[in-house]
């Protein structure tokens, strides 16, 4: 391998729910040869279910069975797999299977370990289904808290982007109620702290952070709500503009994306899952992308689910996994 090789990051694809169209778009994806220009793609997963699904997406690309990362050879035209063998041959697509769930588990859990071990420099996943995960014995709300929970980390934040877009969120997968009772001051400023970092890494050099309110018209001056806004976000603001930080809020959501997407702003921080979720989803799920902020790790993934409906019939967009590869290009530390 060449010294301009050994300087591409190298990603871990992790294959999700061998049910869902993660295998499908990983194919796809892989197939890209001038992917492997800024890249050195490794996918954790099971070989002969990519065989089977890149024949089914018209991307049967021939996949070289690994029982080391260290034996990847990240060549154009040919996938490296570090097979788990996990998947039956029959495991049928579009259908829940805990053995699936126990697998995309499995499947995390290997390459946050070799991302820990500094043997790769990025996770790119593939989605998983949060009832099979649970099905397969792992009882956690996503990939957010599971990466955590495996990297020994307290707290963690989810960051959507979309082109034009980018939102952090203060929680993400509990219901409202329980939101809105856990967002408090320490909360929110820890969470523009993260999305601050991440401006700084991208090289934002502006670096604009709006923060939403919580109820309609952010309370408006304690007409809406019971002063949630004054009480759980206005004092982390001002503890972020004391460190000089340019951070204005709390803000309308109503409109806050509106500017935010025309470029007013950097990055919006979201009091909960679908104040920010929405319109970023409104934007195109082909285009979105979920980075996992907090981590010793990198990690990026599409931004949209198992698709059960067209599993297995070759139609599924790879678009949103390879924004998610570039992503992780992006942040990932080049390799020596």
């Amino acid at each position: 391998m060449t010294a301009s090789q050994n300087k591409k990051p190298r990603i871990a694809i992790t294959m999700g729910d061998a049910a869902g169209v993660g295998p499908e778009i990983i194919m796809k994806s892989l197939a890209h040869r001038d992917l492997y220009d800024r890249c050195r793609p490794l996918v954790v997963g099971d070989a002969a279910r990519l065989e089977k699904a890149g024949r089914l997406a018209g991307a049967a690309l021939p996949v070289r069975v690994l029982a080391d990362a260290d034996e990847a050879r990240y060549e154009p035209g040919t996938v490296d797999c570090l097979d788990l063998h996990l998947i039956p041959a029959d495991l049928p697509f579009g259908q829940l299977s805990p053995i699936a769930g126990h697998a995309a588990y499995e499947y995390i859990r290997v390459a946050t370990d070799l991302a820990m071990a500094h043997r790769i420099d990025a996770i790119c996943t593939a989605p998983l289904n949060k009832e099979a995960l649970h099905a397969g014995g792992h009882i956690f709300p996503g990939h957010t808290e599971l990466l955590a929970a495996l990297t020994h980390t307290p707290e963690v934040s989810m960051m959507l982007t979309a082109p034009g877009l980018r939102v952090i969120h203060v929680t993400t997968h509990i219901g409202i109620i329980d939101a809105i009772a856990k967002i408090e001051p320490g909360l929110v400023e820890r969470t523009i702290t993260r999305g601050m970092e991440v401006l700084v890494k991208a090289g934002i050099p502006r670096r604009k952070i709006a923060v939403c309110g919580i109820n309609p018209h952010a309370g408006e001056n304690g007409l809406f709500g019971h002063g949630e806004e004054e009480a759980k976000i206005i004092p982390a603001i001002e503890k972020c503009r004391a460190k000089g930080w340019d951070v204005e809020g709390p803000l309308p959501a109503d409109t806050l994306f509106f500017r935010a997407s025309r470029g007013d702003f950097d990055m919006v921080v979201a009091m909960y899952h679908d104040q920010g979720h929405g319109p970023v989803k409104v934007l195109g799920l082909e285009a979105g992308v979920n980075i996992t902020v907090g981590l010793p790790v990198i990690r990026t993934s599409v931004d949209h689910g198992t698709a059960f409906d067209i599993a297995g019939t070759g139609k599924a967009d790879e678009r949103s996994l390879l924004e998610a590869l570039r992503q992780a290009i992006a942040l990932a530390p080049s390799s020596d």
